[in-house]
Protein backbone atom coordinates (compact mmCIF):
# COMPACT_ATOMS: atom_id res chain seq x y z
CA UNK A 1 0.00 0.00 0.00
CA UNK A 2 2.55 2.36 0.81
CA UNK A 3 4.30 1.94 -2.52
CA UNK A 4 1.17 2.86 -4.22
CA UNK A 5 0.83 6.01 -1.99
CA UNK A 6 4.75 6.80 -3.32
CA UNK A 7 3.34 6.38 -7.04
CA UNK A 8 0.10 8.23 -6.37
CA UNK A 9 2.00 11.18 -4.60
CA UNK A 10 4.66 11.72 -7.21
CA UNK A 11 2.31 11.95 -9.77
CA UNK A 12 0.18 14.43 -8.74
CA UNK A 13 3.20 16.13 -7.57
CA UNK A 14 4.13 16.52 -11.43
CA UNK A 15 1.02 17.45 -11.98
CA UNK A 16 0.74 21.58 -12.97
CA UNK A 17 -1.06 23.63 -10.06
CA UNK A 18 -4.22 23.75 -12.26
CA UNK A 19 -4.61 19.98 -12.88
CA UNK A 20 -4.02 19.48 -8.88
CA UNK A 21 -6.70 22.12 -8.35
CA UNK A 22 -8.80 20.33 -10.43
CA UNK A 23 -8.58 17.44 -8.94
CA UNK A 24 -8.76 18.02 -5.51
CA UNK A 25 -11.89 19.80 -6.58
CA UNK A 26 -13.45 16.10 -7.99
CA UNK A 27 -12.17 14.66 -5.33
CA UNK A 28 -13.77 17.05 -2.61
CA UNK A 29 -16.66 15.39 -0.06
CA UNK A 30 -20.40 17.08 -1.10
CA UNK A 31 -20.74 19.48 2.03
CA UNK A 32 -23.65 17.73 3.81
CA UNK A 33 -26.99 19.93 4.12
CA UNK A 34 -27.55 22.37 6.98
CA UNK A 35 -30.61 22.53 8.45
CA UNK A 36 -32.64 25.41 9.90
CA UNK A 37 -34.33 23.57 13.51
CA UNK A 38 -35.11 26.72 15.17
CA UNK A 39 -36.33 30.61 14.44
CA UNK A 40 -37.38 33.22 16.68
CA UNK A 41 -38.04 36.86 15.78
CA UNK A 42 -39.41 40.18 16.59
CA UNK A 43 -40.88 42.74 13.92
CA UNK A 44 -42.60 45.65 13.53
CA UNK A 45 -46.63 44.84 13.86
CA UNK A 46 -46.28 43.09 16.87
CA UNK A 47 -44.87 39.95 15.44
CA UNK A 48 -43.30 37.94 18.61
CA UNK A 49 -42.65 34.78 16.38
CA UNK A 50 -42.31 33.06 13.17
CA UNK A 51 -46.00 32.05 12.73
CA UNK A 52 -46.92 35.85 13.16
CA UNK A 53 -44.51 37.19 10.81
CA UNK A 54 -45.90 34.65 8.13
CA UNK A 55 -49.30 35.75 8.88
CA UNK A 56 -48.58 39.38 8.32
CA UNK A 57 -46.60 38.71 5.10
CA UNK A 58 -49.73 36.24 3.87
CA UNK A 59 -52.14 39.16 4.89
CA UNK A 60 -50.33 41.87 3.20
CA UNK A 61 -50.33 43.76 6.56
CA UNK A 62 -48.46 47.20 6.30
CA UNK A 63 -46.31 47.92 9.45
CA UNK A 64 -45.41 50.90 8.73
CA UNK A 65 -46.26 53.99 11.80
CA UNK A 66 -45.24 56.91 12.51
CA UNK A 67 -42.57 57.45 15.58
CA UNK A 68 -43.95 56.31 18.76
CA UNK A 69 -43.86 58.99 21.48
CA UNK A 70 -41.66 56.88 23.40
CA UNK A 71 -38.70 57.04 21.45
CA UNK A 72 -38.57 60.92 20.93
CA UNK A 73 -40.94 63.85 20.43
CA UNK A 74 -41.47 63.79 16.28
CA UNK A 75 -42.67 67.75 16.00
CA UNK A 76 -39.10 68.49 17.87
CA UNK A 77 -37.21 66.71 14.98
CA UNK A 78 -39.38 66.75 12.38
CA UNK A 79 -39.15 68.74 8.61
CA UNK A 80 -40.40 68.26 5.26
CA UNK A 81 -37.43 70.26 4.22
CA UNK A 82 -34.57 67.59 3.49
CA UNK A 83 -31.78 69.92 4.29
CA UNK A 84 -33.08 71.38 7.41
CA UNK A 85 -29.85 70.84 10.07
CA UNK A 86 -30.42 68.57 12.38
CA UNK A 87 -33.94 67.63 11.09
CA UNK A 88 -35.28 64.26 9.79
CA UNK A 89 -37.34 64.74 6.77
CA UNK A 90 -40.03 62.07 8.11
CA UNK A 91 -42.46 60.62 10.49
CA UNK A 92 -42.59 56.97 9.43
CA UNK A 93 -40.61 53.71 10.28
CA UNK A 94 -41.51 49.74 11.19
CA UNK A 95 -41.15 50.07 15.04
CA UNK A 96 -41.44 47.31 17.65
CA UNK A 97 -43.16 47.67 21.17
CA UNK A 98 -42.19 47.24 24.47
CA UNK A 99 -38.01 47.12 23.60
CA UNK A 100 -37.79 48.35 27.19
CA UNK A 101 -38.83 45.59 28.99
CA UNK A 102 -36.75 42.85 30.19
CA UNK A 103 -36.63 40.33 32.97
CA UNK A 104 -32.86 40.30 33.92
CA UNK A 105 -33.56 37.76 36.89
CA UNK A 106 -34.09 35.20 34.01
CA UNK A 107 -30.48 35.65 32.60
CA UNK A 108 -29.21 35.62 35.83
CA UNK A 109 -28.37 39.43 35.36
CA UNK A 110 -27.93 41.95 37.95
CA UNK A 111 -30.66 44.90 37.43
CA UNK A 112 -28.37 47.71 37.47
CA UNK A 113 -26.07 45.62 34.79
CA UNK A 114 -29.23 45.49 32.53
CA UNK A 115 -29.80 49.29 32.57
CA UNK A 116 -26.52 49.67 30.86
CA UNK A 117 -26.95 47.11 28.32
CA UNK A 118 -27.75 47.82 24.88
CA UNK A 119 -32.18 47.05 24.53
CA UNK A 120 -30.62 45.89 21.10
CA UNK A 121 -28.40 43.06 23.14
CA UNK A 122 -31.27 42.20 25.82
CA UNK A 123 -33.44 41.62 22.55
CA UNK A 124 -31.28 39.05 21.42
CA UNK A 125 -30.88 37.20 24.41
CA UNK A 126 -34.75 36.95 24.62
CA UNK A 127 -35.34 35.86 20.64
CA UNK A 128 -32.20 33.38 20.84
CA UNK A 129 -33.45 31.33 23.81
CA UNK A 130 -37.21 31.27 21.54
CA UNK A 131 -35.28 29.79 18.84
CA UNK A 132 -33.24 27.39 20.58
CA UNK A 133 -36.61 26.80 22.62
CA UNK A 134 -38.13 26.24 19.13
CA UNK A 135 -35.33 23.78 17.74
CA UNK A 136 -36.40 21.41 20.85
CA UNK A 137 -33.00 22.50 22.23
CA UNK A 138 -32.43 22.58 26.39
CA UNK A 139 -29.99 25.35 26.58
CA UNK A 140 -28.75 23.55 29.95
CA UNK A 141 -27.34 20.32 27.91
CA UNK A 142 -25.22 22.69 25.21
CA UNK A 143 -23.32 24.37 27.98
CA UNK A 144 -19.38 23.57 26.78
CA UNK A 145 -20.93 21.90 23.39
CA UNK A 146 -19.20 23.75 20.42
CA UNK A 147 -22.53 25.78 19.67
CA UNK A 148 -21.15 29.42 17.63
CA UNK A 149 -23.09 32.48 17.91
CA UNK A 150 -22.96 35.10 14.80
CA UNK A 151 -24.77 38.11 15.18
CA UNK A 152 -25.10 41.17 12.50
CA UNK A 153 -25.07 44.40 14.69
CA UNK A 154 -24.34 48.27 13.56
CA UNK A 155 -26.79 50.22 15.06
CA UNK A 156 -25.25 52.48 18.54
CA UNK A 157 -28.32 54.25 19.80
CA UNK A 158 -28.12 53.57 23.24
CA UNK A 159 -24.74 54.89 23.41
CA UNK A 160 -25.73 57.90 22.15
CA UNK A 161 -28.25 58.57 24.77
CA UNK A 162 -25.80 57.54 27.54
CA UNK A 163 -23.70 60.38 26.46
CA UNK A 164 -24.88 62.67 28.89
CA UNK A 165 -24.69 60.42 32.09
CA UNK A 166 -21.90 59.94 34.22
CA UNK A 167 -19.70 57.20 32.53
CA UNK A 168 -18.17 54.49 34.76
CA UNK A 169 -17.55 50.93 34.64
CA UNK A 170 -20.72 49.70 33.33
CA UNK A 171 -21.42 52.13 30.22
CA UNK A 172 -18.92 50.38 28.07
CA UNK A 173 -22.04 47.40 27.97
CA UNK A 174 -23.37 49.37 25.75
CA UNK A 175 -20.61 50.47 23.58
CA UNK A 176 -19.02 47.11 22.25
CA UNK A 177 -20.57 45.34 19.61
CA UNK A 178 -18.62 42.85 20.34
CA UNK A 179 -21.09 41.56 23.01
CA UNK A 180 -23.86 40.77 21.49
CA UNK A 181 -22.54 37.64 20.53
CA UNK A 182 -20.38 37.31 23.60
CA UNK A 183 -22.93 37.51 25.72
CA UNK A 184 -24.94 35.04 24.40
CA UNK A 185 -22.26 32.49 24.73
CA UNK A 186 -21.04 33.36 28.26
CA UNK A 187 -24.42 32.89 29.74
CA UNK A 188 -25.55 29.90 28.51
CA UNK A 189 -21.41 28.13 28.18
CA UNK A 190 -21.34 27.91 24.57
CA UNK A 191 -18.03 27.41 23.41
CA UNK A 192 -18.01 27.54 19.86
CA UNK A 193 -17.04 30.83 17.84
CA UNK A 194 -18.93 34.07 18.99
CA UNK A 195 -19.02 36.47 16.26
CA UNK A 196 -20.60 40.03 15.97
CA UNK A 197 -20.29 41.72 12.87
CA UNK A 198 -20.96 44.90 11.18
CA UNK A 199 -21.38 44.81 7.17
CA UNK A 200 -24.20 47.66 7.43
CA UNK A 201 -27.44 46.45 5.81
CA UNK A 202 -26.55 42.90 5.03
CA UNK A 203 -24.87 41.97 8.57
CA UNK A 204 -27.51 39.57 9.12
CA UNK A 205 -27.33 37.85 6.19
CA UNK A 206 -23.26 37.78 6.60
CA UNK A 207 -23.74 36.13 9.74
CA UNK A 208 -26.01 33.54 8.32
CA UNK A 209 -23.28 32.95 6.02
CA UNK A 210 -20.32 32.42 8.34
CA UNK A 211 -22.77 30.32 10.39
CA UNK A 212 -22.81 27.71 7.41
CA UNK A 213 -19.40 28.02 7.16
CA UNK A 214 -18.51 27.21 10.70
CA UNK A 215 -20.60 24.35 10.43
CA UNK A 216 -19.27 22.71 7.12
CA UNK A 217 -15.25 23.26 8.78
CA UNK A 218 -16.97 21.40 11.47
CA UNK A 219 -15.92 24.57 14.45
CA UNK A 220 -19.36 24.69 15.26
CA UNK A 221 -21.70 21.27 15.81
CA UNK A 222 -24.72 24.09 16.04
CA UNK A 223 -25.01 27.33 15.11
CA UNK A 224 -27.65 30.19 16.08
CA UNK A 225 -27.43 32.67 13.51
CA UNK A 226 -29.18 36.39 13.10
CA UNK A 227 -29.09 40.12 13.45
CA UNK A 228 -30.89 42.88 15.66
CA UNK A 229 -31.92 46.64 15.04
CA UNK A 230 -33.45 49.47 17.24
CA UNK A 231 -33.81 52.81 16.19
CA UNK A 232 -34.17 54.58 20.12
CA UNK A 233 -32.59 57.87 18.88
CA UNK A 234 -32.94 60.62 16.48
CA UNK A 235 -29.65 60.88 15.77
CA UNK A 236 -28.98 57.96 13.98
CA UNK A 237 -31.92 58.52 12.01
CA UNK A 238 -30.79 62.72 11.31
CA UNK A 239 -27.48 60.80 10.48
CA UNK A 240 -29.56 58.77 7.96
CA UNK A 241 -31.56 61.23 6.16
CA UNK A 242 -28.66 63.57 5.69
CA UNK A 243 -26.40 60.51 4.22
CA UNK A 244 -28.24 58.07 2.57
CA UNK A 245 -32.19 59.74 2.50
CA UNK A 246 -35.25 58.61 3.89
CA UNK A 247 -38.67 58.38 1.94
CA UNK A 248 -40.64 61.59 3.28
CA UNK A 249 -43.42 59.65 3.70
CA UNK A 250 -42.67 56.07 4.71
CA UNK A 251 -42.54 54.29 1.65
CA UNK A 252 -39.68 53.34 -0.79
CA UNK A 253 -40.24 53.15 -4.15
CA UNK A 254 -38.01 51.12 -5.18
CA UNK A 255 -36.59 52.16 -9.28
CA UNK A 256 -39.36 54.88 -9.65
CA UNK A 257 -39.18 58.03 -10.46
CA UNK A 258 -40.34 59.37 -7.51
CA UNK A 259 -38.11 57.58 -4.92
CA UNK A 260 -36.68 59.72 -2.53
CA UNK A 261 -34.95 57.49 -0.14
CA UNK A 262 -35.75 54.23 2.20
CA UNK A 263 -37.36 53.86 5.53
CA UNK A 264 -36.09 52.51 8.19
CA UNK A 265 -37.45 49.67 10.44
CA UNK A 266 -36.81 47.41 13.56
CA UNK A 267 -36.26 43.66 14.37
Amino acid sequence: MSDILKTLSKLIADLSPEMRSTLFELLRPEPEPIAIIGMGCRFPGKVNNPKEFWQILKDGVDAITEIPKDRWNIEDYYSNDPKAINKINTRWGGFLEQVSRFDPAFFNLSPREAAYIDPQERLLLEVSWEALEDAGQVVTDLAGSKTGVFIGIYNNDYLLLQANNKIDNYTGLSAYHGLAANRISYIWDFHGPSVALDTACSSSLVGIHLACSSLRNKESDLALAGGVSLIISPISSIIVAKSLGQASDGRCKTFDSHADGFTRGEG
